[in-house]
């Protein structure tokens, strides 16, 4: 059958592979979280509770500074000395 030749054109087309059954363990129950996981966070802050409790006592018990104080100053346990002649 003589007849014009029409050229052949191709596309290549890229497409993604097919996903397994299991998706690396993001099935169903995947980011839901257990009674026993609440529990194991409310414990951790029950404890984060108490130690900042336990340290705000231990650093009420420390004094204003720790420097020492100067000689000539009086200090907040001794009073102020008195002028003589009053």
């Amino acid at each position: 059958m003589p007849g014009p030749e029409f050229p052949i054109t191709t596309a290549q087309v890229q497409t993604q592979p097919p996903k397994p059954a299991d998706p690396g363990g993001q099935g169903e129950d995947f980011g839901k979280s257990s009674p026993l996981g609440f529990l194991i966070l409310v414990l951790f802050f029950v404890a984060v509770a108490f130690l900042v409790r336990s340290m705000t006592k231990h650093l009420k018990r420390l004094p204003e500074s720790f420097d020492e104080p100067a000689a000539g100053l009086p200090t907040a346990e001794e009073p102020p000395a008195k002028p003589a002649g009053s």
